[in-house]
């Protein structure tokens, strides 16, 4: 079965695009995150989200490894979906999402990466009350969406794995969830 890495910074419209997506595919997602919150309280390091973060390096990176086993574990039955970060912005500069111990036990096939024009982005994060986002400059969104291209093929250097990029313009969700299904199918 497939592990497909579904990547796009806040704003893209990544989550809304695959949850149309989903109407018409055999897959089931998977978010990474939640993922490694399973395990931690499996294994009683924390309680709530939150303190994931407060973990020592160490085991951090022994969570996110064990969240990548869970889910390429969960492959083997079904197509899977993975929602997570190709890059985490910080105010030290850009992490990588999916470091090189994560992929080796992900083995993910394909990176999709949802995009949307960087003026389009920031009037979505303004308009969206449901969330609490971050504000950036145009400049800031565009520099996020190619640090989120460049990891993503420096990722499939290492696994093999192909990707692809999924533009979702205003009014054109329709288009981008039938280009995702159709990359899928």
């Amino acid at each position: 079965m497939k592990v497909v890495v579904l990547a796009g910074i806040p704003g893209s419209g990544s989550t809304t695009v695959l949850n149309h997506a989903l109407e018409n595919l055999d897959y089931i997602n998977v978010n990474y995150g939640d993922e490694m919150l399973k395990i931690a309280k499996q294994e009683g390091l924390v309680e709530h989200r939150d303190a994931l973060r407060k973990l020592s390096p160490d085991i951090q990176k022994e969570v996110q490894k064990n969240a990548a086993k869970s889910i390429r574990k969960q492959a083997e039955k079904n197509n899977i979906i993975v929602d997570t970060h190709c890059t985490i912005k910080t105010p030290a500069g850009f992490l990588p999402g999916l470091p090189k111990w994560v992929l080796d036990e992900l083995k993910p096939d394909i990176f999709l990466l949802v995009e949307a024009d960087a003026d389009e982005i920031l009037i979505r994060r303004i308009t969206d009350e449901t969330r609490e986002r971050d504000m950036e400059k145009l400049k800031d969104i565009n520099l996020h969406q190619e640090m989120n291209r460049a990891v993503s093929m420096a990722y499939a250097a290492l696994t093999g794995a192909t990707v692809k990029i999924i533009e979702n313009h205003d009014n054109l969700l329709q288009d981008s969830v039938e280009e995702m299904v159709n990359t899928l199918k």
